[in-house]
């Protein structure tokens, strides 16, 4: 099995939280406590929640491109359903113990056997409906498949949430070898948070569409990532 190298680009912090949170459409007080942790007030005083995430760097805390797609992957068993942070967390410990994959929510295992494994071990913990699972799986299969990886099953490009155009492309792409890891339309590799200032301070559709080469719709799109709430 290929090992992490920790000289590789998408495992070098790029982002800071408010950045990976904007870029992955998520609450920064919820991608925080996945990756910092928070405490929280009990009835004996205070206890802690520890992070799901271990960012590529500490203090201030920075994520990589790999931190985004384990954000990613989160975002579909938690946001999209409510999945039990107590269970998630116990269900990735057993599938990583039982299958020896380091950091599953990483890897394309959890397109396979990896994603039942875990999956079907939450299902028991908190006896989940038939129903309920079908739509876990859904969302989760609905995530994987907004990741590409590379021959050594690890994440090389991720489409972001909320993208696409009426006939299916996905013309925005989060790649650590492009733009230093920010958005961009795949087609020229600029980035949407230029497109977005170009709109704002007055050129027309048409005009950057022509310039950059692309349709209206991959300018359209760019313009409504960065502006997505």
């Amino acid at each position: 099995m290929a090992t992490f190298d920790k000289t590789d680009i998408r495992h070098q912090g790029a982002y800071t939280l408010a950045e990976a949170a904007r870029y992955l459409k998520l609450p920064q007080a919820t991608l925080r406590a996945w990756a910092v942790g928070r405490d929280y007030p009990v009835a004996e005083g205070q206890n802690r929640f520890k992070a799901l995430i271990k960012p590529a760097r500490g203090k201030p805390p920075l994520l990589s491109f790999f931190n985004l797609i384990e954000a990613h992957v989160l975002r579909a068993l938690r946001t999209e359903h409510g999945v039990s942070i107590k269970a998630l967390r116990n269900s990735i410990a057993y599938a990583e113990r039982t299958l020896k994959i380091d950091r599953l929510l990483l890897r394309e295992d959890l397109r396979t056997h990896g994603g039942k494994v875990l999956l079907d071990h939450y299902g028991q913990l908190i006896d989940l409906s038939a129903s309920g699972q079908i739509a876990i799986r859904k969302a989760l299969e609905d995530h994987l498949a907004r990741v590409e990886w590379d021959e050594w099953k690890f994440p090389v490009r991720l489409y972001p949430y909320p993208t696409a155009t009426l006939d299916g492309r996905r013309p925005i792409a989060i790649d650590a070898h492009i733009a230093f890891g920010r958005p961009v339309l795949v087609a020229q590799g600029v980035s949407t948070h230029t497109i977005a200032e170009r709109l704002d301070a007055g050129e027309s559709v048409d005009d950057l569409a022509a310039d950059y080469d692309v349709t209206q719709a991959d300018i359209e799109q760019a313009a409504l990532y960065e502006r997505a709430a």
